[in-house]
């Protein structure tokens, strides 16, 4: 009898541990999925040509980029190629327009860019799965890039890119008067990449190609004008956007 006790002591043990560790772990988010964009409307297939395959002349002198690249840099940008590894999201192309440009204080600034920062992901992720590019880094593992964290089958187009140029696009059409600075931090942004030895070259263009045509597609959606303009006279009313 004694030991019937320990073994259902035991086991309720045993489950209250297994409860508690189901309870402690994260609930799986849910896929991302556009919020004003239906999936026929930014395909993969119509907006970007197919990557350079794996070995081909164009892949390997695009290798022979990064390895230059790397050859080249410097502590200072490579570091600033590893903060911007780091910051994917509007802020990192908004450091130019100084601390008076702070979602802190602009919540519909901020709803605008959080529901692009979506708009880019899912656009960006539905690409990267229809192309599988493999990352300069795996292709060649002689190369030294910020981290290997990102999957291997993904490089094509650049995520970050795509993130940085859309960004750029809608914070240019804000603030029309800042737009040479902006745009001018996207490009050194999306460069981050090949400092880092993230991309190829070609994916940052084709995330260029996906960021024009994104903001081209939400651009005609009243929803996100709606959005926009929202964001527009809380800047204007700051003195922050004319």
């Amino acid at each position: 009898m004694r030991h019937q006790i320990v073994f259902v002591g035991l086991c309720s043990l045993l489950f209250a541990a297994g409860v508690a560790g189901a309870q402690d772990k994260p609930t799986p988010k849910p896929p991302a999925v556009s919020k004003f964009l239906s999936p026929s409307e930014l395909d993969p297939a119509i907006f970007l040509p197919p990557p350079a395959s794996d070995g081909t002349p164009e892949t390997l002198a695009e290798l022979a980029e990064l390895h230059r690249i790397e050859n080249e840099r410097t502590p200072e940008r490579f570091a600033r190629a590893k903060h911007d590894d780091e910051l994917e999201d509007v802020r990192a192309i908004a450091d130019v327009l100084g601390p008076a440009f702070d979602l802190g204080r602009f919540p519909a600034t901020a709803q605008l860019f959080a529901d692009l920062r979506n708009e880019d992901s899912v656009a960006a992720k539905r690409a990267k799965a229809f192309f599988r590019r493999t990352r300069p880094w795996h292709a060649d593992p002689s190369l030294n890039p910020c981290n290997k964290s990102d999957a291997i089958k993904s490089a094509y187009p650049s995520g970050h890119s795509t993130m940085g140029y859309a960004s750029a696009e809608v914070l240019a059409n804000l603030m029309p008067g800042n737009a040479q600075i902006i745009l001018a931090r996207a490009t050194d942004y999306a460069a981050s990449r090949l400092v880092c030895g993230a991309h190829y070259r070609s994916d940052l263009e084709g995330g260029h190609v996906l960021a024009t045509a994104l903001v081209a597609e939400l651009m005609a959606k009243p929803a996100f004008r709606t959005e926009l303009e929202a964001a527009r006279a809380e800047l204007t009313a700051a003195h922050i956007a004319p």
